[in-house]
């Protein structure tokens, strides 16, 4: 397989557009295939894929937009990245659901009956780029529909499109189009495998608590009481401040953990609504056990260290070409300066592979011996064989 990364920060989409294909054009030495895109919100992101589509005609087009970027030594916000691919020894195709809201299962089928790898089985190894609308919710149980439409045959890794953390308005791109409420993917069958490392750095801070009633991304009650009395609760006794008005800053360094036997899935709070119930951005199923979590910028670094490298020993004997990685924004936020860290250490690990990448609202992880499904605050490194 043979890889390109480019970026730009031009302003103009057009003009970004036609400078990400002449540079990924020039490092492939021919046309690319595929081409991943993370766009920050701020570009007219319908001129940036129609100018990338009239540079690249063949090239099979799917991204998202954006919640921070990042290009090998480039990091930052307002940017446009992309990851050109080619190869005789990979294939791509695209999946694509324009509404996972109203029934995620046939959202999922919509997906995979693009790929062909259900029926080829000329290439060994199946993974598929998943990127979707977080904000219309069921991202996780969409990754658990593609697992069954797929069979399990299938490793799935990539991110809920991002704002950054504005919360209004995230797009998937499929081709020329920009989606909303919707799910794309880029099915790459390979001869050599595709190693993903998945790792949060995040530890239990509180007793266990029982979701006693959840409404999809509204947590109502814990242990039968108003999901903010929890909050408030552990605010004091660790002596932090929590504003019902402003609460962003308490819940960047206070997360929900999902105990997940052993493990635990990540989900971020997002506001207190007047009932005391808490927004997040992503379901919470009611039933579950969860903790209050915290985390340092040194346990986010070391995380983002041990997926890489696990994503590179999953390549065996196989050399990395490039790499994809995504955290979220609000580990960004959480993190300030300090994330150039992470994404630093991601880059030390690669050995010269490129490294592309973004924030996102949540991560989607799916892979043999790695915990699976949706996640927030989360590193994703997903590293591509030469």
């Amino acid at each position: 397989m043979k890889t390109a990364a480019a970026s730009t920060d031009a302003l103009d989409a057009r003009e970004a557009g036609s400078l990400l294909a002449a540079e990924i054009q020039q490092g492939l030495g021919r046309k690319p295939q595929a081409i991943m895109i993370f766009a920050a919100p701020s570009y007219d992101h319908g001129a940036l894929l129609d100018e990338l589509a009239s540079q690249c005609p063949e090239a099979i087009l799917v991204g998202a937009s954006s919640a921070g970027e990042f290009v090998n030594q480039t990091q930052g916000e307002g940017l446009v990245c992309a990851l050109g691919l080619a190869g005789e020894d990979v294939r791509f195709a695209l999946g694509v659901a324009r509404d996972i809201t109203a029934d995620t299962c046939d959202a999922a089928r919509q997906i995979v009956s693009g790929f062909s790898g259900l029926s080829d089985f000329t290439f060994p190894h199946r993974s598929a780029l998943v990127l979707a609308d977080a904000l219309a919710g069921h991202a996780d149980v969409l990754v658990d529909e593609l697992t069954l439409a797929t069979g399990g045959q299938y490793q799935f890794f990539g991110g809920g499109a991002g704002d950054n953390a504005q919360f209004q308005r995230t797009s998937v791109f499929a081709g020329r189009e920009v989606l909303t409420g919707a799910a794309v993917a880029l099915e790459i069958l390979t001869e050599k495998p595709i190693g993903v490392g998945v790792r949060h750095g995040w530890a239990p801070a509180s007793a266990p608590f029982r979701v006693t009633e959840a409404d999809g991304m509204r947590l109502v009650s814990l242990n039968g009481l108003p999901a903010a009395e929890a909050f408030e609760a552990h605010a004091m006794a660790t002596d932090q401040t929590l504003d019902r008005g402003a609460p962003i800053p308490f819940f960047l360094h206070n997360i929900l953990g999902i105990d997940a036997g052993g493990a635990h899935r990540l989900r971020v709070p997002l506001a207190i609504l007047p009932d005391g119930s808490v927004q997040c951005a992503a379901e919470i199923p009611q039933g579950s056990v969860i903790h209050i979590m915290r985390a340092s910028a040194a346990s986010a670094v070391e995380a983002a260290q041990e997926a890489t490298r696990a994503a590179v020993a999953a390549l065996g004997d196989h050399k990395p070409q490039a790499a994809l990685f995504f955290d979220c924004v609000a580990t960004r936020l959480r993190m300030g300066d300090q994330f150039g860290e992470e994404v630093q250490i991601v880059r030390d690990q690669l050995a010269g592979a490129d490294l592309v990448g973004c924030n996102t609202h949540g991560q989607i992880a799916r892979a043999e011996g790695q915990f699976e499904g949706f996640h927030n605050c989360t590193a994703v490194v997903a590293v591509l064989p030469e």
